[in-house]
């Protein structure tokens, strides 16, 4: 017996990714969907995005994209220091 199926609609974009990652892995665009999902439906993380995302709607402070990019480009190197420690 097969698993029932549904078709989602994404971007081309987005489907060619998602097929390449699947393909680099060896398994389907489903598992690798399905792999993802627990990262987006965690209900803590949700609620904390959402907390940021209505301080920002406020006008509070953010961090510069290049603040942030040279904290992402220290990522595997001796200069790498958690976010909290920057």
């Amino acid at each position: 017996m097969s698993a029932k199926t549904e078709s989602i609609e994404v971007d081309g974009d987005t489907a060619t990714v998602l097929k390449e990652r699947a393909a680099e892995r060896g398994v389907s665009v489903a598992q690798v969907v399905a792999e993802l999902v627990p990262l987006a439906v965690d209900d803590a993380a949700l609620a904390e995005l959402d907390r940021r995302w209505a301080a920002i709607e406020r006008g509070e402070p953010t961090v510069a994209h290049a603040e942030v990019e040279r904290w992402l480009k220290s990522w595997g190197t001796a200069d790498f220091r958690p976010w909290s420690g920057r």
